[in-house]
């Protein structure tokens, strides 16, 4: 069985589907998602989720997206951390991190925005020290400094992942080298993503972990569809056999494995 390690069940919660959204991903062999938390908005709806899943389906985080970040951020960060003195208890912190990619055109505003998001993200940095829980990382357009973040603050790289990996494999290997590990979407099976396998194969099926990062980036033949957990055996059939030429049972086994350790599920 397959684990869908980074999710966002929000629009499935609106329109009442995530009962059938969870059963289609059993019928496929996914038998737990992780929703990922991008703002106040969305933690208690993802806490709720949880709880009222069964068997442990539903796993939730709990973080400040940097698309989410503006000049109220510190309010927002200031809540992270009640979070986990109240159940159930979020498995990671995250998603933060930093994004250039949506930033406004203007110079001055544009720069305005990325420096509250640098400052975000160190908070919540300082929190998963704290806590001591595992990270993820949402970086596009910042690697680097991102990179730089992460090691100033003095968070276990083991316990750090960058969802949706599509950098290069010389980003991997600062990645790898620090004990740290991407995460790989449906990116994967676009014939575009060449650099993204390259990535994948540097890391080495031992460290792969799989999302979809629904519903965004439906993998092949299903992209330009909203995408779902059940869609994540896709971009596992495709990673077993064109990236890795392994079975797709040892993939799944190896990266529902990684998931567990990395957040001690």
């Amino acid at each position: 069985m397959l684990i869908d390690s980074h999710m966002h069940l929000e629009s499935f919660a609106r329109r009442g589907e995530v009962a059938l959204v969870l059963a289609r991903a059993r019928a496929a062999g996914v038998s737990q998602v992780v929703t990922v938390g991008t703002s106040t908005d969305d933690w208690d709806l993802y806490a709720g989720l949880e709880a009222a899943a069964p068997n442990g389906s539903v796993r939730h985080t709990a973080g400040l997206h940097p698309c989410s970040v503006d000049e109220s951020w510190p309010d927002q960060v200031g809540q992270l951390e009640a979070r986990w003195r109240r159940g159930p208890v979020p498995v990671a912190l995250g998603e933060c991190g930093l994004d250039r990619f949506h930033l406004p055109r203007e110079p001055e505003l544009a720069a305005r925005m990325f420096a509250w998001q640098e400052a975000a993200f160190a908070a919540q940095l300082a929190i998963a020290r704290r806590l001591g829980c595992p990270v993820v990382v949402h970086s596009r357009g910042a690697f680097r400094e991102c990179v730089a973040q992460i090691d100033a603050s003095g968070v276990d790289w083991a316990r750090v992942v960058f969802h949706c990996f599509t950098e290069a494999a010389a980003e991997m290997a600062e990645l790898t080298r620090r004990g740290g590990r991407g995460s790989f979407t449906g990116i994967l099976t676009y014939k575009s993503a060449a650099e993204a396998r390259a990535a994948a194969r540097a890391q080495g099926l031992a460290g792969l972990m799989l999302e979809t990062d629904a519903p965004y980036l439906a993998p092949v033949p299903l992209r330009g569809q909203p995408n779902e957990p059940a869609f994540l055996r896709h971009t596992a059939a495709y990673a077993a056999t064109e990236v890795f030429g392994v079975s797709l049972e040892e993939l799944a086994a190896v990266t529902s494995a990684n998931v567990r350790r990395w957040l001690a599920l």
